[in-house]
């Protein structure tokens, strides 16, 4: 099906923003056992008093993420190019269904999108609330696994939110709700409300991968990436966000947050 111009030119602006800028923190943050991919990254080490993670280090971590992800490019590899590509791809296919999808006479439900937009912020409340009171139960109990969960998964939630808002104010894309859902991008008017990507889902799988990484058993894993997977979905019922929306969240929310673990876990 042929893309009407300014879907394919909004399409070629994102494949060049992603080509620029996301790709190689994908090859970082998917490339498990790979040490290439991290070239900073530290090995697991044993607990000591020297490599605690703490509160009072965060805001250096954060500017040393930033830094990461905005020069993850130089670390792009051929034999780490699939992952980003497959995520540009899947991209720009997705976008082809965004206006079909929204239109649709199933979502046209002003009380299921009220009720399922509730879910969502609920979700992601917990995913927010949730590492939070695992770091205190940490403090309590003198637990490091638990307060270094709790202070990586927000350390994660602020690195994707600094990445959401420069795509946001890059992309300007309208609400499904406006316009008839044909969801145009560049649109001076929308500033930081962008629906480009959805926040929600990139908090929610930012939070998601700490915590499956930090408790790595199946049922944890199932738990946070289950409810993760509810809130990006719940955001498309909701008529909050377009498909493409939730989909680069998710995946940007996610890669960051394995970034994250990899690089900053110290308790073993």
């Amino acid at each position: 099906m042929a893309l009407p111009l300014q879907h394919r030119l909004t399409c070629h602006v994102f494949l060049l923003f992603a080509a620029i800028s996301i790709p190689g923190l994908i090859a970082r943050a998917s490339a498990q056992g790979n040490t290439e991919s991290l070239p900073d990254a530290p090995s697991p080490q044993l607990h000591t008093n020297e490599n605690t993670i703490t509160i009072l280090g965060t805001p250096r971590r954060i500017l040393k993420d930033q830094e990461a992800i905005w020069t993850s490019p130089a670390h792009i590899r051929e034999s780490n190019a699939l992952g980003p590509v497959m995520l540009v791809l899947a991209t720009a296919l997705v976008m082809t269904t965004d206006h079909q999808v929204m239109s649709s006479s199933k979502l046209q439900n002003p009380s299921l999108n009220s009720e399922t937009s509730t879910v969502s912020t609920g979700l992601v409340g917990g995913f927010v609330a949730g590492p939070a009171v695992i770091y205190a139960l940490g403090e309590m109990h003198h637990d490091d696994r638990a307060t270094e969960t709790g202070i990586l998964a927000g350390e994660a939630v602020a690195d994707s939110l600094a990445v959401s808002y420069v795509l946001k104010g890059i992309s300007r894309r309208e609400r499904p709700a406006v316009n008839d859902a044909k969801g145009k991008f560049f649109q001076s008017g929308v500033g930081l409300d962008s629906s480009f990507p959805s926040n929600h889902a990139i908090v929610a799988w930012s939070s998601a991968a700490i915590l499956a990484s930090e408790y790595n058993g199946p049922m944890t894993q199932i738990l946070a990436y289950g409810l993760a997977t509810g809130v990006s979905v719940n955001r498309v019922v909701a008529r909050q966000h377009f498909p493409s929306d939730v989909l680069v969240g998710s995946a940007v929310g996610w890669m960051i947050g394995r970034y994250v673990a990899r690089k900053h876990h110290r308790t073993d």
